[in-house]
């Protein structure tokens, strides 16, 4: 298995993974316009995003993280904030989850985040076992709060 950073080629493979996650959570899947900003916004000259697949053994794509920089008055550094972390159910325990995981995470520590955020579903206790097998904590004491555009 390996870990690859998002190409225009792969472009197509990356919205099938996004269907396949909007499906898991029983949400409605991207419409065409919305995938269509997702591929500009991906290749741009300053990329809103960055993402990266995981493929098994025959390139197949079996996987997708989201990730992008924010920044923490605080600590005075970027945040990584890891948008998503998604495999495929047949690919799970495969070790791809870690692999985009720790991907990202260096990828963070090497760029000089202070830290990495992420949000996870109350009710998805697969994932939350996974962050808690990698030490994550839980923010207990924040509420997420969210603007609609």
């Amino acid at each position: 298995m390996t870990i690859v950073p998002l190409t225009p080629e792969r472009f197509d493979d990356f919205a099938r993974l996004i269907e396949a996650l909007a499906d898991y959570e029983h949400l409605e899947r991207p419409d065409a316009a919305a995938m269509a900003r997702m591929r500009t916004d991906a290749f741009a000259a300053r990329p809103r995003f960055e993402a990266a697949l995981a493929l098994d053994e025959a390139k197949s794509a079996i996987g997708y993280a989201i990730w992008f920089e924010t920044y923490s008055s605080f600590l005075a550094k970027p945040t990584m904030f890891l948008e998503d972390l998604f495999v495929l159910e047949r690919a799970r325990r495969s070790g791809a989850g870690g692999k985009l995981f720790e991907f990202v995470r260096k990828l963070g520590e090497e760029r000089g985040c202070g830290r990495m955020d992420w949000n996870v579903l109350d009710w998805n206790s697969l994932a939350r076992d996974f962050y808690h097998r990698r030490q994550a904590q839980w923010m207990k004491e924040w509420l997420l709060y969210r603007l609609t555009y």
